[in-house]
Order: structure tokens, then sequence, then C-alpha cells
């Protein structure tokens, strides 16, 4: 029985998906879990495996197209089999995949706080074409003149699909030139702009003791545990007594996640991209530790797949690394909250009513307003705080 390759979907905003590069081409045998192609998404670029075993056939889409989420771009067949006859479209679960989130896009856009809801004039409506509200959107931050535009939509509506082929038509020569962002880095612009702003940040600083921290992960072995290993383990389990700390701003609501996954700010080549530890809160030490050593390495060699960047709910970046001392963080929407790490340093501190020198770290909590207050995310740091003097009363060695 044939399988349908799809777009895959990371997110409900997601409407299309480019494809990078076909790592299989048209009647090459592959099987369940070998790649097929990448794919450029909202979060990052990252890489579809075969969900079965068979033959590649029915490919549709080429390098660089733009695709709607859902849509089926090849089958994998039985040798000898034919493809559907209806493989250049997607699929009637797909169709409705797509349709659902296009119609939750519209909705977020419609019912945004602060968007106005006056109604055009007569004039307006004639002068103006039909377009959706994400492609309005699209179309001013890209700086594209909607009028110019053939909409390919029902009755003509421009989608985000035409706004978006209108823009990279617009920019062929500044995108052949050396100074063009790389697909992550364009993506981060976009992404970090669309959060900064449209989400009420506020920012929490607290200088914590690292000590037991730092003797902690030398009890484990610094060879295989990171501080931000360690920092995973801790923030998600103080996040059980924080649950909106951990919560999703979903279409003016707030929405409790049920499973608490932390998202590891990684760098990449020419970006940054967020890997995901799912149910951090109940992982092993060594097990986190093992997971983020795995993505980091295939963030850094481009192999991420798909559910290597879904479901973040809380984001962790760390530049200790770096030498920096303390920063400030753009939150990575839906999420509520970002957590900024610097660097363990010598820092001469009170003690006791003595002076000391104790090993201090600075972290600095961006959170979303909408979902969470000062006084809640102040408690969420100061128990993290306290976490961090006890890392052992929290993570079994």
């Amino acid at each position: 029985m044939a399988t349908s390759v799809v777009m895959p979907a990371l997110e409900m905003a997601q409407e299309t998906g480019k494809i990078v590069s076909w790592l299989k081409k048209e009647g090459d045998t592959v099987s369940k879990g070998e790649i097929l192609l990448e794919v450029e998404t909202d979060k990052a670029v990252v890489e579809v495996e075969a969900t079965a075993d068979g033959v590649l056939a029915g490919m549709k889409s080429r390098e660089g197209d733009v695709v709607p989420v859902g849509q089926t771009i090849a089958w994998l067949v039985a040798p000898g089999e034919q493809p559907p006859a209806e493989s250049s479209t997607a699929t009637p679960t797909a169709r409705a995949t797509v349709g659902a989130v296009r119609e939750a896009q519209a909705r977020s856009t419609d019912e945004r706080p602060g968007r106005s809801q006056t109604a055009p004039t007569e004039g307006e409506a004639l002068k103006s074409p039909q377009i959706s509200p994400k492609a309005r959107r699209l179309a001013k931050e890209k700086g594209v003149d909607i009028t110019k535009i053939v909409g390919t939509g029902p009755d003509g509506t421009i989608t985000s699909e035409d706004v978006l082929k209108a823009a990279e038509a617009g920019s062929a020569e500044d995108q052949a030139a050396p100074s063009s962002l790389s697909a992550v880095a364009r993506l981060m612009a976009e992404r970090t702009t669309q959060s900064w702003t449209q989400v009420p940040h506020f920012f929490l600083v607290r200088d914590v003791d690292a000590g037991a921290l730092v003797e902690l992960r030398e009890k484990l072995g610094s060879k295989t545990v990171t501080h931000t290993d360690l920092l995973v383990a801790l923030v998600a389990r103080v996040l059980t007594k924080h649950p909106k700390l951990n919560a999703t701003w979903d279409n003016r609501n707030i929405r409790l996640n049920s499973s608490i996954n932390i998202s590891v700010a990684m760098a990449v080549q020419a970006g940054v991209v967020g890997a995901v530890i799912p149910n951090a809160d109940k992982t092993a030490i060594r097990e986190i530790a093992s997971q983020r050593k795995e993505l980091t390495d295939r963030a850094r060699n481009g192999r991420l797949k798909p559910a290597d960047v879904a479901g973040g709910t809380f984001t962790i970046t760390n530049l200790g690394m770096y030498n920096v001392d303390a920063f400030n963080a753009i939150i990575a929407p839906p999420q509520a909250a970002i957590l900024a790490v610097g660097r363990i340093a010598d820092r001469v501190v009170a003690l006791d009513g003595q002076a000391a020198i104790r090993p201090m770290m600075t972290l600095t909590l961006s959170a979303d307003h909408r979902v969470v207050d000062g006084a809640q995310a102040a408690i969420f740091l100061n128990d993290l705080a306290d976490a961090l003097r006890t890392p052992g009363q929290w993570i079994n060695a």
C-alpha cells in the first residue's frame, strides 16, 4: 500500500514549508527512518524521514518549491506499484489539517489585541484586493505592494504564499548577493522581530551562588554533564510548581501545557535553533546530557529532525561559555518565558557578614506579561535560586 510523504507541520501558525533539497531521487529504494529531504519551516531547516519502506515515486515538488503543510509531495510505493493518481494534491486528512491550520491562524490574527476592527470604507473595499489576514501582515512586513499581486486563493484571494513569492521575486538580486542571509538566519531574524514587537516582555535579574552546581557537576563527571544539562533538569523540576511559566499564549487565552519540554538554544552556522528535550522534569540527568549532546551534534551538522525542534514550552539560552556575564533574551512565542544564563565567575560577596569569594552566576528571566505577572515570575526565580543552592536535593546523582 502506498504511503504519502507530506509537508510536515511544527506549529499551528505554520502554513507552508520550503523544500531545500531532496536527498533521494525518483525510483530510489528507501528504508523507514532514512532521510528523504530537507525542509525549511518557520522554525529551522529540518530533515524529513521516510515513515515506511518503499520506492520513492510520484515526486511532485522540486527544490525551492513552497508547499502547503499537509500536502503530499511524493509517495513510497512497493516495487512495481504506481503512485495514486491524486499524488499531486493533499489527501483528505491533509486537506483538513491545512484548513484547520489556516482557520486557526486567521482567527488568531483577526482577534489579536490592539488590532483595529473598523470596517473598510466603500472606496477602500473597491480598491483593496481580497487578501487573508496573515498575507496582509506579511505584505506589510516585507514591503510588498499587494495591488501588484495576482491571488491564487479562492475567488482570487491573495494568500501568504503569494506574498512570499512576490517578496522573493522582488529581492532576487539581494538574495544572490554575498551578504544575503542564510535560511536559518533569516528565519531567526523574522521570528525575533515578531516576538519583540508583539510580545510585552519584562525582565527579572538574579545573581546566584553556583558553588553547589559546580560541585555536583564535578561529582557527576564534568566531561559528560554540563552546567546547561544541570540547569535543564533544575528548571524543569522547578517549573512543576509554576505552571504559568510553562504556559502558552494562545489566541488571547492562557493555555497551561501538560508537559514540560525544555528548548535549549544552540548556535549553528549563521544562526540559532531551539532543540527540545521533552518531559525534562521526569528525565534523569544523564539522559538529559545524552539527549542534549545528540541534539547539539545534529544541530551543528544541519541534521535536525522536525521532532527535535517541536513542542518546546520553556527555553534556556546559555552564553556563559563565551564569557558573557549577563544578557536579556527574546521570548520564543508561543512560549511564555526564556531564561538567559551568564558565566560562572568568582566574585567578592557578603557571606555571613564577611567578605568571601564565591562562584557567582547571573540569571535573567524574560517573561510575557500577558501570561505571567512580575510577582509570579519573581517567585519562580526565587525558587530556582533555592534549587541551585541545593541541586542535590532535586537531582539524583
